[in-house]
């Protein structure tokens, strides 16, 4: 089982390309400040305009440069049942520890669709597997009820959870028993998540502050609540200004202001608005990361 702090990746890019160095230099500065875990290629990190090879690329980079000092768990997901096959077998491949797969989204499947989906990807893949519920990007919400029938199947391992219900996490976790993991998939659940029995979170801001956000975990894992909240109030002021504008947004123009990366995206998405970068600067300098 994978516990702690495990960082979503953003995927640097100089002149439309991906910048390796840049990507080697953000994963070094991961496993030295402590972080737990790795997750290239997610939402965070601008998955969806990745082309296959350059997914391929980006996970085989992380792998190589980690050099197993740290678990590297690619974000493999597709609505496309068959794609997100491909996916998982390319992380495989190139020496992945984990795969983590979205929900599928824009098509809207039902519950045994989402079960089908993640039972065939299970059975195309000797790699662990970590479904990410987030009905906010999917458009459908995985019950409790259907993690509860994944959990099941040997190698799925646990789920990343970002519905923002912790009625749900509770449900998920009386479904799932003891051997399945919980991970928080929002920042801001972190201490409610981990507090009920959760085993790390898949965080955006640990991008910034991973040595923070991976004391943050160690503490509440060891069961130190009061140590814990005062470690994630610290933190909430940073957490809040990654949700400025859509992910990854604001985590990656904060790390272009810390001169981790190029201030580069891949349409759709664009260049931070004047006004979010003038409150991402301020509470930078408050944690004196500029």
């Amino acid at each position: 089982m994978f516990t702690g702090s495990m960082t979503a990746l953003v995927t640097p890019f100089r002149a439309g390309e991906v910048d390796r160095r840049a990507l080697g230099a953000l994963v070094d500065r991961q496993i030295d400040a402590g972080t737990h875990a790795l997750v290239p290629c997610g939402s965070t990190g601008e998955a969806a305009t990745l082309t296959h090879d350059e997914h391929v690329e980006v996970v085989r980079e992380v792998v190589r440069v980690a050099r197993g000092r740290v678990p590297v768990i690619a974000g493999t997901g597709s609505n496309s049942t068959a794609e997100a096959i491909r996916l998982t077998r390319g992380a495989e491949e190139v020496g992945a520890n984990a795969a983590l797969l979205i929900s599928p989204y824009y098509n809207k499947p039902t519950q045994e669709g989402i079960y089908r989906h993640y039972a065939a990807v299970a059975e195309a893949t000797r790699l662990p597997i970590i479904v990410y519920n987030i009905p906010a990007r999917t458009g459908s919400n995985m019950t409790p009820e259907t993690i509860g029938r994944l959990s099941r199947i040997g190698n799925i391992i646990g789920v990343k959870e970002a519905s923002g219900s912790l009625a749900q996490v509770l449900e998920i976790i009386e479904a799932s028993g003891p051997d399945f993991a919980v991970y928080s998939g929002d920042d801001i659940l972190t201490l409610p998540i981990m507090a009920v029995g959760g085993k790390g979170v898949i965080a955006v801001t640990a991008n910034l502050v991973p040595r923070e956000f991976a004391e943050l975990a160690e503490t509440l894992l060891a069961g130190d609540l009061e140590r814990g909240r005062a470690l994630m109030h610290r933190l909430l002021p940073l957490v809040h200004a990654m949700s400025l504008e859509v992910n990854p947004i604001p985590v990656k123009t904060a790390l272009a202001m810390m001169g981790q990366c190029a201030e580069e995206f891949r349409l759709p998405l664009t260049c931070a608005s004047s006004g979010t970068r003038t409150k991402l600067e301020t509470v930078l300098r408050e944690y004196e990361l500029v």
